[in-house]
């Protein structure tokens, strides 16, 4: 279907900063807060605090409910984002900054602006805050703080010591009624870090939080819904086929979901294009978009680097268990805030979403991917041009045999480097024509591959030998798991197990013995 409206859209899905009505397409961002009660919490006068992974909707839904509330009679509320402490560790330097900031803020959204005394920088956002408490009296004053991230260490202890000590008196023309501090992590873990590592107690400096409220993903029917705005303007269409795959491969992340629908609507068709959008325009978008490596996605590969976020991240992609992963763990709540990884009951620990794993993957092996030989160089086509996996599998043991020693020496994950260089391998051929998509699990004790290539199809498990482990054991395991990926993604696709040996008395032979390739179960079982 094809529709030709009468002029061009207004709207477009955004994906730079937060949402505005008039400007994006968008879903209201308060219907996705978790555990959130807004009207109690300016009606009783609360204290709370909002947190979720970047680029959710935090600002967003912050900037509507302070023009919501602005909009009405009850009570004045100011959105005021941090964001320009960051980096600042002197106390008095930032509790100047904090007060300019309100100042800032407050102008901008055309409220009354507190004057600003520099003669006790110690006390300075204390006195900001009831001096502008009486200037918007006899309403109430709320405040919405933003990117409550970027304090660390006595700022971050000043700036609650000083909203504690308002507390008690807070009230209208004495100090603010309601404050909400959001950004990625929860309250008590800024805490936590700012008294280097000492866990709060009952004595913390800020134990008057009412609730702690997270902004949930989309879900598939708010995927539905945001792309229907667009149907409704422009009399574009999405296939059915199309929309469940967004949601798949983002889990409802709502950059993501807008990143994809931004990216088909505007670059892969022309805006003046109204065409259907088919699956095919999404899985373009989707290569484009890994490809880029736009901000947020780049802000999540910069972690990788934080060691509690490696062992976290290897962990679950070569689908090994560790003990210490629950809940309380320190890096597992890291990840999870910054939206890295989820955990469900079916699945376990797992990345956030089939997307941020191709990303993660890609960010890994990138410099493997690099410096990999060109396809050309390779046997790994059929007569007719179709992909050879067989030849393919043989030329990479070989590869294997040649560079891998020498390339795990510079690895940072030396446990999972064979998934990251044989998925690196993959790409390097499928890059443009095909697709590899990775899902992996903690406790899995695997990671499985979906490959295609011009229609074709092939499942790889890739399973680790380890001194600990029978042989025996793990190829029956790997061709268990192997059959039930199998029928669940491409039943009769050609299936390949690839089982690298890590143990210390395999590192003593020759690689003539360490290489070999069977046919078990109408499966491939390539070893290295």
């Amino acid at each position: 279907m094809t529709a030709q409206p009468q002029k061009r859209p207004v709207r477009f899905f955004n994906t730079t900063g937060p949402c505005q009505p008039w400007d994006h397409y968008m879903l209201p961002p308060a219907d996705r807060l978790v555990g959130a009660q807004l009207d109690r919490y300016i009606r009783d006068n609360l204290y709370w605090a909002l947190h979720a992974p970047r680029q959710t909707g935090k600002t967003t839904f912050l900037q509507t409910w302070a023009r919501e509330i602005n909009a009405g009679s009850e009570a004045v509320a100011c959105y005021v984002s941090l964001e320009s402490c960051q980096g600042i560790t002197d106390r008095d330097n930032a509790m100047i900054t904090i007060s300019k900031a309100i100042c800032a803020f407050a102008k901008k959204a055309g409220l009354p602006v507190p004057e600003v005394s520099l003669n006790m920088p110690k006390l300075l956002l204390d006195d900001t805050m009831h001096k502008w408490a009486e200037q918007v009296a006899p309403k109430p004053l709320v405040i919405l703080f933003d990117e409550v991230d970027v304090l660390e260490g006595e700022p971050l202890i000043s700036f609650l010591r000083q909203l504690r000590s308002g507390f008690a008196d807070r009230g209208p023309g004495k100090f603010p009624t309601s404050v909400a501090l959001v950004g990625m992590r929860d309250l008590r873990d800024y805490i936590t870090a700012a008294k280097e590592g000492i866990a709060p107690n009952p004595g913390s400096p800020f134990n008057i939080k009412r609730a702690s409220v997270f902004i949930s993903n989309f879900t598939k029917k708010d995927v539905a819904a945001l792309f229907v705005q667009r149907t409704a303007e422009t009399g574009q269409e999405i296939a059915a086929e199309a929309l469940d795959y967004v949601y798949e491969q983002s889990w409802g992340q709502p950059w993501i979901v807008n990143s994809l629908f931004e990216r088909a609507t505007s670059s892969i068709l022309n805006e003046d294009d109204y065409q259907t959008v088919t699956l095919n325009h999404i899985m373009v978008a989707q290569e484009q978009m890994i490809l880029a490596r736009e901000t947020h996605l780049d802000a999540l590969n910069v972690r990788l680097n934080d060691p509690k976020i490696r062992h976290v991240v290897e962990t679950i992609m070569i689908g090994d268990c560790d003990p210490s992963f629950g809940e309380a763990d320190p890096a597992i709540e890291l990840a999870k805030d910054l939206g890295l990884i989820k955990w469900d009951t079916a699945t376990g620990f797992t990345i956030s979403n089939p997307i941020y794993e191709k990303i993660l993957t890609r960010y890994l092996n990138s410099g493997y991917h690099n410096m990999m030989p060109p396809p050309s160089t390779w046997r790994w086509q059929t007569a007719d041009g179709r992909l050879d996996m067989d030849s393919l599998l043989k030329e990479f043991q070989t590869f294997w045999r040649r560079f891998s020693e020498k390339w795990e020496e510079k690895s940072d994950y030396t446990k999972a480097f064979p998934h990251l260089l044989l998925t690196a391998f993959l790409q390097r051929l499928t890059n443009g024509c095909g697709r590899v998509e990775p899902e992996s699990a903690a406790g899995r004790g695997r990671m499985d591959l979906f490959v295609e290539y011009q229609g074709d199809k092939f499942i790889i498990e890739i399973k680790l030998l380890r001194d600990r482990d029978n042989p025996k054991e793990i190829l029956e395991e790997g061709l268990e798991q192997i059959a039930a990926y199998r029928d669940k993604t491409a039943a009769g696709a050609p299936s390949y197990l690839m089982i690298f040996d890590r143990r210390e008395e395999t590192k003593k032979k020759q690689w003539d013995e360490r290489i070999s390739w069977e046919t078990v179960e109408e499966v491939a079982v390539v070893r290295c």
